[in-house]
């Protein structure tokens, strides 16, 4: 165990489901985005994250107005993003609504910032993708300056000058919790450590823990930067059944087919089941199984990285909602137990 408090949580990109044969609407399944929000707060889950996407498939390019909603619907979980594309984002913008976000949910808000594997966004808010890396660098810069709810005096070439300047609303106690996706670049992860944030690693493909060197990496360079250690987290995709055979057989159909929607864009071969079963299995980025194969994976996962946080993502594709209510369902009410347990028992052999 990590000397931060271990959290589990649950993350959506607000995929649209089918139910007996029909694709459900946009606007039904932002409602049901409150449900699943309600339903993992009840089972135990620590916290509720959205992620940022503007195609076709998902409904989560207004995370600030789904999380006022379900802050609304909800009174512990604490309510985050997984991520927010800070790139095509306002950084004082998105600080006004995380802050007031905060505001509502009673000091519940959070956010992780990284800089898209998808993106729509940029032509969507008129943003060139030849400056990916500059529009990130100095919007997570300005952000950074925002966080310590001092006058900040900023300039930079993707937004108009600061100087002096207030944003309100103040957060009411202590910082707006901000964490850095990286999704396994080494400069990221020296330049999450270098601003002294959190880090919160995507792990899509592969196993875990072959990111142990970038957490190695990580805290050498706070370290180095002479910064005090910040938690690790880890976001991987999820389904669990009852059975790992129940729950590969639910998942599979969707996941190919989102997987390969994405992948006749970017050039990749089609997903065998082969592969899927690979990634599915121990050494795979994908948790999916029974409760007692989940738990295990996640507990060797945060064994091995040092993880303070576990966000699963159990929204996949047109994955039905029934399958997804009964997976969140069985994630906190048997995995997150047996998790500790097995996290404890490592912790005193």
């Amino acid at each position: 165990m990590t000397a931060f408090p271990f959290e589990l949580g649950l993350n959506s990109f607000g995929d649209v489901p089918t139910e007996n044969g029909r694709t459900l609407s946009d606007a039904e399944t932002v409602r049901l985005l409150i449900d699943e929000a309600q339903l993992a707060e009840s089972v135990g889950l620590d916290v509720f994250s959205i992620g940022e996407h503007y195609r076709e498939g998902f409904v989560d390019s207004a995370g600030a107005v789904l999380l006022a909603g379900i802050a609304s619907a909800t009174t512990t979980i604490k309510l985050g993003t997984a991520v927010t594309v800070l790139s095509t984002n306002d950084p004082v913008r998105l600080y006004n609504e995380f802050s007031t976000l905060d505001a509502i949910s009673n000091g519940r808000a959070q956010l992780v910032l990284g800089r898209a594997s998808q993106t729509q966004s940029f032509p969507l808010f008129g943003y060139d993708l030849a400056d990916y890396e500059e529009l990130f660098e100095e919007k997570l810069e300005l952000f950074v300056a925002l966080l310590e709810q001092e006058p900040v005096t900023w300039s930079g070439k993707t937004r108009a000058p600061l100087r002096e300047q207030s944003v309100y609303p103040r957060v009411e106690h202590g910082k707006l919790k901000t964490w850095v996706g990286v999704g396994g670049s080494p400069e990221s992860v020296v330049r999450t450590a270098r601003y002294g944030l959190p880090m919160m690693l995507a792990v899509i493909g592969g196993g875990p823990l072959r990111f142990a060197p970038f957490v190695d990496l990580y805290h050498r360079a706070l370290a180095q930067f002479q910064l005090p250690t910040q938690p690790v987290g880890m976001h991987s995709p999820a389904h669990i059944a009852e059975t790992d055979e129940l729950a590969q057989e639910q998942l599979w159909p969707h996941y190919r087919a989102m997987m390969d929607r994405i992948g006749r864009e970017r050039g990749w071969s089609p997903m065998t089941r082969g592969h899927f079963e690979q990634e599915a299995g121990p050494e795979g980025a994908l948790f999916v199984g029974s409760p007692e194969t989940v738990a295990r994976k996640v507990a060797t996962a945060v064994d091995g990285l040092g993880l303070s946080r576990v966000d699963l993502k159990i929204s996949n594709g047109s994955l039905s909602h029934e399958h997804l209510m009964d997976s969140i369902g069985l994630y906190g009410s048997a995995v997150v137990p047996r998790v500790r347990e097995l996290l404890t028992e490592s912790s005193t052999a």
